[in-house]
């Protein structure tokens, strides 16, 4: 913990996210964390790709007789878009699943619906409850925790592991990556897969019982650590995000949306507007600091784009109007929102504040050291 205002040597990270951590060279916790993850999950070069190609085996072979090999989330992002890309090309027959939350852009839907008719790759559209999914999110502002993007992260999750156990497809491909997403301060977001948390602000601040909503519960989400296997493909290759969005431009006529994960017009505005302003917090911070760890930019260059604006200013403004209209709220409301007193995930009942209290913190980090261990074997036998 760190007293007054601190930006790391090497990153952009600072003390917006509370608990960073800087050694006596002034360099950040979460410079350490990207550097330990890339020597223990990335694998690059022609170890990447002979570790990649017994998965890529693997997965058809447990493939036979299915029809599917793989799940692929799609959000028309480039990580996602960018993943359905490469499993095509090395012969896989994924299904591309989307979560249609009500906030897709028309870019988005766009990029999605060209982007997979080029690959050839079937497509599965789960559509949630409007009223009920409206509720829930308007549920998560009034609880003034900077987690109001769980509800959506959670759902994309649960509705990939209910399609897996019913398709009984065991892998599910992720565009997850080590390189350009492993400055995320916990304090920034936390609570993904805990339905205990969601469930709590939605009795709390929700208008009804959340009947539809996909979840993911909490043996349902141990057993399938053990059932599913999530793949980081991007972690086994040769990953630069400015030369794939470069690759997917040219070769399947995707366009870029002018912002990490702004394919959704919410994201584009709790990201570039309600974060900052309430709490402080710009996830470029996060986003920059992990491309300047990885070689992608420099801090000279990540610095002047943090200087410029989230987004167009005249867009925030035209943002800020749709989306107060569509969650149904007044503009006095939403102002009761933006000045409310900020929370955070441990102001509320969840899974986290059992399972890392002092009755079973031990045990979970046994539970954890365990889970880790195994994944690590099974990595070290597979490459």
């Amino acid at each position: 913990m760190v007293s007054g205002y601190k930006i790391c040597a090497r990153c952009l990270m600072d003390t917006t996210d509370p608990n960073i951590v800087f050694d006596e060279n002034g360099v950040c916790n979460h410079c350490h964390d990207h550097d330990r993850l890339m020597k223990q999950k990335v694998v690059t070069g022609k170890a990447g790709e002979e570790y990649l190609q017994k998965l890529v085996d693997e997965m058809k072979r447990d493939g036979r007789g299915k029809p599917y090999d793989c799940l692929i989330g799609v959000s028309g992002g480039v990580d996602s878009t960018y993943v359905a890309y490469l499993v095509k090309k090395m012969g896989l027959r994924p299904l591309a699943v989307h979560m249609d939350n009500g906030w897709d852009s028309e870019l988005a839907v766009k990029n999605i619906e060209e982007t997979l008719k080029r690959l050839g790759i079937d497509l599965h559209t789960e559509v949630l409850d409007w009223e009920e999914f409206k509720s829930l999110q308007v549920a998560f502002l009034k609880s003034s925790t900077p987690d109001s993007e769980i509800p959506s992260d959670h759902a994309i999750w649960a509705v990939l592991g209910d399609l897996a156990d019913k398709l009984k497809v065991k892998y599910i491909v992720s565009g997850f990556n080590v390189r350009t997403e492993t400055h995320l301060p916990r304090a920034w977001s936390q609570g993904h897969f805990d339905w205990k948390y969601i469930r709590s602000v939605n009795q709390l601040f929700g208008r009804g019982r959340l009947k539809t909503f996909p979840h993911i519960g909490f043996f349902t989400y141990y057993r399938r650590l053990l059932t599913h296997r999530r793949v980081d493909i991007l972690n086994y290759i040769d990953f630069n995000k400015t030369e794939a969005m470069k690759i997917l431009e040219q070769e399947l006529g995707w366009r870029y949306y002018g912002g990490k994960h702004y394919e959704s017009i919410y994201t584009r505005f709790y990201q570039g507007y309600i974060l900052p302003t309430k709490f402080g917090y710009d996830k470029r911070r996060s986003h920059l600091s992990s491309l300047i760890c990885s070689g992608e930019t420099t801090r000279d260059a990540a610095l002047k784009e943090l200087d410029k604006p989230t987004y167009q200013p005249t867009m925030q403004e035209e943002d800020r109007e749709y989306v107060v209209k569509k969650l149904g709220l007044t503009d006095d409301e939403f102002e009761a929102i933006l000045n409310a007193p900020k929370k955070t995930f441990w102001d509320y009942p969840s899974y986290g504040r059992i399972i890392e209290g002092p009755a079973l913190k031990g045990l979970y980090n046994l539970g954890r050291d365990w889970y880790r261990a195994r994944q690590k074997r099974a990595h070290q036998a597979e490459a």
